[in-house]
Order: C-alpha cells, then structure tokens, then sequence
C-alpha cells in the first residue's frame, strides 16, 4: 500500500504545471517564514528538494539574510544521517540526482537544532507522513526534543494512511490555493 500511494502521490507531484508550482512554493515560503517555528530558531535544518518537490532554495538563502545557521541532512549507508552547516561550495551531485554536502564537513548535533523543515510524499493534516522509503528521517526525529514542520502542496495530503506510517511532524503546512 506505501509504495502504490508513494507512486500515485510522486506522479501528481509531477504533473503540476511549472507556473502553479512556483506560485504554491512562494506562498507556502512565505508562510514558513512568518510561522512562530521559524521567526524563534537560531538553528534550522531543511533539504536540498527535488524538482518536484517544495523547493528551500529560497528559503535557505533568506533563512541566512536573517543570520540563521542552516543545516542540510548528509546520509551514510544503512539509513544513518545527520544535519552539516549548509555550504553551498560543498555540494555534489549523488547518483540520486540530488545534490549533497561533500568533504570537510561541520556535523551539528541534534540538541543544537531548534527547528527541522521535514520533506516527505504524503502527509495528513495530524502529521502523519509516508516519506520516500529510506527511513532516515524516521530514525533521526525518534530522539529529536526541537519543532518540525514540513510544506506541502494539497496534493500530497490524505485523510488517512492504510498501513503504518512514519513519525509525524508537529504541523503542516498545505498550499490551499488551488482547492
């Protein structure tokens, strides 16, 4: 059931047309930036997106005009990953297509982190999220005491999983524009 809603869910992702994606990722940047999560953390980690995916270039690159440190999450084999400094120097491009920190890297550890941007494929409005299968995220928030909060387009969200599902988020935020 997980991978067949990962499939329908991915495939609407990335039907969106190109202009009704980046009006959907500006509101929902915008919303971000103003949410209490956001405006109280010195210290935030978020992903490098996908295409079809909420895209953080922008909001890393204003996360930083606004002094905050910004983490990236670097995965190792058997689901391990932790959160690095966000240096755009160090990026390249994995075998996944996504780009990913390399080299002499600053591991920041999880009690340093005050709010983690949390990706995944379909979420419900309580939180609860299907990410892409890895489980990285899972093992890593199992610990984490900060906020999470993830942005996701109306698409990606359903009113209920039919089979266990990963750690939820704290809040959600949903591109309602379009409904």
């Amino acid at each position: 059931m997980k991978s067949e809603l990962r499939k329908q869910v991915l495939q609407d992702m990335k039907a969106i047309p190109r202009e009704q994606k980046q009006a959907m990722d500006q509101t929902l940047t915008e919303r971000f930036l103003k949410h209490p999560f956001y405006q109280e953390a010195k210290v935030i980690a978020t992903y490098l997106s996908f295409p079809h995916e909420f895209q953080t270039q922008e909001l890393i690159e204003q996360a930083l005009r606004d002094g905050k440190k910004v983490l990236i999450p670097k995965t190792y084999p058997k689901g391990r990953m932790d959160f690095v400094v966000y240096d755009a120097q160090q990026l390249v491009k994995t075998s996944f297509g996504l780009l990913e920190p390399q080299g002499n890297l600053e591991v920041v550890a999880a009690s340093q982190i005050d709010l983690i941007h949390v990706p995944g494929l379909a979420f419900t409005t309580e939180g609860y999220r299907i990410g892409y299968g890895g489980g990285y995220y899972d093992r890593y928030l199992e610990h984490f005491t900060g906020h999470t909060l993830s942005t996701v387009y109306h698409y990606q969200v359903q009113d209920f999983f039919p089979e266990n599902h990963d750690i939820p988020v704290q809040e959600v935020l949903i591109d309602e524009g379009n409904l």
